[in-house]
């Protein structure tokens, strides 16, 4: 079981609850090469639908990039680029991503894999003018999100 059905048994079954106007702008994802072609090829399951729609309910307006799922392309960060010395050709790789994100005009992109997110936040914002563009891991826009309740018994919390 991946995070992603974890994620999504969670919110479909009531385990959780999550509230979309804690994030009212435009959406976007990034398809993980990992997460998306690779454990297509190894598991025979590719985790394109169950991110989106997690997405989905966390946010109030979703766009996808275009090319997505198995068509989108690779941030540059890929097969180990995060952690080699060869920043500027990663940063230049990262270039097409870079556009894509623009192209979709979202405030908030969703990068559930670690080296997506530290290639994207950490570079391609800086150096492709995108420093308006707020960039979350998965589970830190579900936890952004939740409804916190008290559990029968506990008295409310006092804010």
């Amino acid at each position: 079981m991946s995070i992603h059905d974890l994620l999504k048994m969670y919110i479909e079954t009531g385990r959780i609850k999550v509230d979309k106007s804690a994030h009212p702008h435009l959406t976007t994802y990034h398809d993980p090469c990992n997460y998306g072609r690779k454990s297509e090829m190894v598991f025979g399951h590719g985790y394109f639908e169950e991110p989106r729609w997690i997405t989905q309910q966390c946010v109030e307006e979703f766009v996808d990039m275009y090319p997505n799922r198995a068509n989108n392309h690779c941030c540059g960060a890929g097969g180990g680029a995060w952690a080699s010395p060869y920043a500027e050709e990663r940063i230049f790789y990262g270039r097409i991503k870079a556009k894509q994100i623009k192209d979709t005009g979202a405030k908030l992109l969703i990068a559930p894999c670690h080296n997506c997110r530290d290639q994207i936040m950490k570079s391609l914002r800086k150096e492709y003018d995108m420093m308006d563009v707020e960039v979350k891991y998965l589970w830190e826009l579900v936890a952004d999100s939740l409804i916190l309740e008290p559990r029968e018994g506990e008295p409310e919390s006092e804010e």
